[in-house]
């Protein structure tokens, strides 16, 4: 399987603007620029898209790992805050809440650090990856 999204910039780092498109149109011609990725402009922007793409990927692969477990469950709500310190990623760090009856807390925290170590975003990541776990 390959996804893919196109990216067009137009104009300096600093003054221009661009807008990304996915394959599926989900976001079509979605704008970013310099303050939507710095400051308070209206937009996206990079690593808003790979915190929302660590966030779903790694909610989902929980959902998995529950299930192997023998869980399912009845909600998980994952928030990913996305780090950006001199111009590299440094750190990710998940926060999932979860609704999943008849599990434990030690069960529910083994099932999230397998699942944050083995998302495929974060096997695809080369930072420092964190995660916390609110059992509801």
């Amino acid at each position: 399987m390959t996804r893919n999204a196109t990216a067009v910039w137009n104009g300096s780092g600093k003054e221009g603007s661009g807008h990304l498109t996915t394959q599926s149109t989900t976001l079509n011609n979605t704008q970013y620029s310099f303050n939507s990725r710095f400051a308070d402009g209206v937009g996206t922007n990079p690593e808003e898209l790979v915190a929302a793409a660590h966030a779903g990927c790694f909610t989902m692969k929980l959902s998995f790992v529950l299930g192997g477990a023998g869980f399912t469950p009845e909600s998980l709500q994952t928030k990913c805050d996305i780090t950006l310190e001199d111009g590299a990623i440094t750190k990710s760090h998940l926060t999932v809440q979860g609704k999943v009856s008849g599990i434990t807390k030690e069960k529910f925290e083994e099932c999230v650090k397998d699942a944050e170590a083995n998302c495929p975003i974060s096997k695809l990541f080369k930072t420092e990856i964190s995660s916390e776990a609110v059992l509801l």
